[in-house]
């Protein structure tokens, strides 16, 4: 079959390698000038299946609301702006009831670790290196964050999740380089999660699938997408435009997805929810462990700190609407306060990068895959903070259901009809 993909973000790349890999023609149009330049940039990289659940939670409403104005709340409103979401506030609210939460965690959940096992195929099949490392410690600072952390160990334990909890002087042994001076409880680790560069990731991935023939047509503007048994595709690139007809369409393009979907009868409930993120070198610093050994995330703040080579990102907030272009102080001074508490002095601030990316959120949590009921057009999209985590199941999914196979999980829950009505 000939196939476009829309969207060279990760998602859109490892849909383009598993398409390709299944022997389709594959051509990826993508309006920036290289993969992963958007919400893939520069993510917290943490690959942690039991930890990807719906931000649509029993108690959730009420946890934002008490939050909105505290300077390090991990969810604000991005201004007046995000009024214009209040019909996706009430969907979110409807589905934070604990039975429709259940559904979607393990819709969510049952991806996530399908899409781990995909990863880890991939990444031993074609030998990639994207600064992974494994182990995941969760920081709970005081004993309010250890009592809350009861509701994560039963959802681990219910998963058959491996995960010890263990005590401040432990928690520092697992990452030496933690700051002795700041208060610890305790810690959850997961010893069999980890973290990687979803960047990197997506530029290697990129690469075996052009070795597969795919196409990567960049700085190529999806202007218009007609349904039908040989959907047309029309595209403008600098000066030319021009149109293509493909067998199929998949639609990867994140938050801009709905304007590619406007003549296929589609409006779909997708939210940008931004994060922001810092990444910056690791302080040279001889006989002393600096920085995180592979990732840690302050449960208080909801902040992550990953060590991606020689490099510490640190990662956080959900701010709910606004411009894209804006960037808010609170969230950036929250993200260097938890850097500061854990990590002192532990990188060279002169050379941090700052990223703000808009993550494309469905109200009750779990993406869309599979067909969009507009002749010849598929869908990929809605991940939320979870892309990198869930990217290379969904693609496998998608590449299933394309080729007219049954998909490894079960894809009730993450179908289209379920945001109908």
């Amino acid at each position: 079959m000939r196939v476009a993909v829309i969207g060279a973000g990760i998602v859109g790349v490892t849909t383009a390698y598993e398409l390709a890999a299944d022997g389709h023609e594959v051509s990826v149009f993508e309006r920036r000038a290289a993969v992963a330049t958007e919400t893939s940039f520069a993510n917290a990289g943490v690959l942690a299946p039991g930890y990807v659940t719906p931000w649509a939670a029993p108690g959730m409403p009420r946890k934002v609301l008490s939050q909105l104005f505290d300077r390090h709340a991990a969810v604000r409103l991005g201004g007046w702006d995000s009024l214009r979401l209040l019909p996706w506030m009430w969907r979110w609210w409807r589905a934070c009831q604990p039975e429709v939460y259940r559904r979607n965690r393990g819709a969510m959940q049952a991806l996530a670790h399908y899409s781990r096992q995909r990863l880890q195929t991939l990444a031993d099949a074609l030998r990639l290196d994207f600064e992974q490392a494994s182990g995941y410690l969760v920081l709970l600072r005081g004993k309010p964050e250890l009592k809350a952390a009861r509701t994560s160990l039963e959802v681990l334990k219910e998963l058959g999740v491996p995960y010890r909890l263990v005590d401040g002087d432990e928690a520092r042994r697992v990452e030496p380089g933690l700051n002795p001076q700041q208060p610890l409880a305790g810690a959850i680790h997961l010893a069999q999660d980890g973290v990687g560069n979803c960047r990197q990731f997506a530029q290697l991935l990129r690469a075996e699938a052009q070795k597969l023939q795919a196409r990567f047509r960049f700085e190529h503007e999806v202007l218009q997408l007609r349904p039908g048994p040989r959907p047309q595709l029309s595209w403008r690139h600098g000066g030319r435009s021009g149109e293509d007809a493909f067998d199929a369409v998949v639609v990867c393009a994140g938050v801009e997805a709905n304007a590619v979907l406007r003549d296929c009868g589609l409006q779909l409930p997708l939210a940008p929810v931004h994060g922001y993120s810092i990444t910056a070198t690791l302080r040279p610093v001889e006989g002393h462990v600096v920085g995180p050994r592979s990732a840690v995330m302050d449960e208080a703040y909801k902040v992550a700190l990953s060590r991606l080579g020689q490099r510490l990102r640190v990662a956080g907030s959900a701010e709910l609407g606004g411009p894209l272009a804006r960037i808010s102080p609170a969230p950036v001074a929250t993200l260097y306060r938890v850097l500061d508490d854990w990590f002192p002095g532990a990188v060279l601030t002169r050379d941090a990068q700052l990223w703000k990316g808009a993550r494309p959120m469905l109200p009750d949590g779990p993406p869309v895959l599979g067909a969009s009921g507009a002749d010849g057009v598929w869908l990929n999209l809605g991940h939320g903070s979870s892309g990198w985590a869930l990217s290379c199941g969904s693609a496998r999914v998608l590449a299933d259901l394309l080729a007219g196979r049954e998909a490894g999980i079960d894809l009730a829950p993450l179908g289209l009809q379920r945001l109908r009505g």
